[in-house]
C-alpha cells in the first residue's frame, strides 16, 4: 500500500481527494493537515510515502513545508496539488524538492497513476512545467559534464527519461544499491540539488532520451 497523507487548507478539497484516493486498491491515505506546520508534525509522525501538497496555504505554505520535508531521516515523495501556475511558484516548489507537480483539476485517474509515479521514484512534470524550468538559470554544473564517466552519463540519460533506479538498475544491468552511488556522484560532479535537476540538466545538455 501507498500511504498518503494530504496536506490543503480547504477541508472540502481534501475530502473530495480522500474519497477517491480511498478507493483505491493500493492507496491509503493516513491522514490530514491543513497547513504546512501541521503538515510536516503529521508527516514526522506517520511517515506517509507521499504527500499531496497545496502551495498557498496560511501559515507555513508548501514551499517552505517542502525544504522541512527534506530535514527529516526519511522525507517521503511530495506530488505538488495544485491551482497555481504561475511560474513564480513552481519553480520555487520543484527547487525544494518535490517530486511531481499537477493541477487540481486532474483528472482522478490521473491523480492516482501520478501518486504510483512519484512514489516509484519518477520525477513527474507536465510539459508546461518543464519548459518553466528549463527557461530558468539550472545550468549549475555546465562544463562540468565532462567529469562524468561514460556509466554515469547511461544513469544521467536515464534519469531524464523518468526512470526510476530499480529500472535503471535493471536497464544497465546493475544493482540498486550501485546505481544509487552513481547518481549520489552526479549530483556531487555537477553540483546539483535532486533528481529534478539532474534531469533537466541533462534536457538541457541533449544526454536526454
Amino acid at each position: 500500500m501507498i500511504r498518503v497523507l494530504l496536506v490543503d487548507d480547504h477541508q472540502v478539497v481534501r475530502r473530495g481527494l480522500r474519497t477517491f484516493l480511498e478507493i483505491q486498491d493500493d492507496i491509503e491515505v493516513v491522514g490530514e493537515a491543513a497547513d504546512g506546520a501541521e503538515g510536516v508534525a503529521r508527516a514526522e509522525e506517520l511517515k506517509p510515502d507521499v504527500v499531496l501538497m497545496d502551495v498557498k496555504m496560511p501559515g507555513m505554505d508548501g514551499i517552505d513545508a517542502l525544504r522541512k520535508l527534506r530535514e527529516l531521516s526519511n522525507p517521503a515523495k511530495v506530488l505538488i496539488v495544485t491551482s497555481f501556475t504561475e511560474q513564480r511558484t513552481v519553480v520555487p516548489a520543484l527547487r525544494a524538492g518535490a517530486s511531481g507537480y499537477v493541477y487540481k483539476d486532474v483528472d482522478p485517474e490521473a491523480l492516482a497513476r501520478a501518486i504510483r509515479s512519484v512514489h516509484a521514484g519518477h520525477v513527474l512534470l507536465q510539459p508546461e512545467v518543464a519548459g518553466a524550468l528549463l527557461s530558468q538559470d539550472l545550468s549549475n554544473g555546465t562544463g562540468r559534464g565532462s567529469t562524468l564517466t561514460e556509466r554515469e552519463r547511461e544513469v544521467l540519460g536515464l534519469i531524464a527519461d523518468g526512470r526510476s533506479n530499480r529500472e535503471i538498475a535493471r536497464a544497465l544491468v546493475l544493482s540498486e544499491k550501485t546505481v544509487k552511488t552513481h547518481v549520489s556522484n552526479i549530483l556531487m560532479k555537477l553540483d546539483l540539488a535532486d533528481r529534478t535537476q539532474a534531469a533537466l540538466w541533462a534536457v538541457r545538455h541533449g544526454l536526454a532520451g
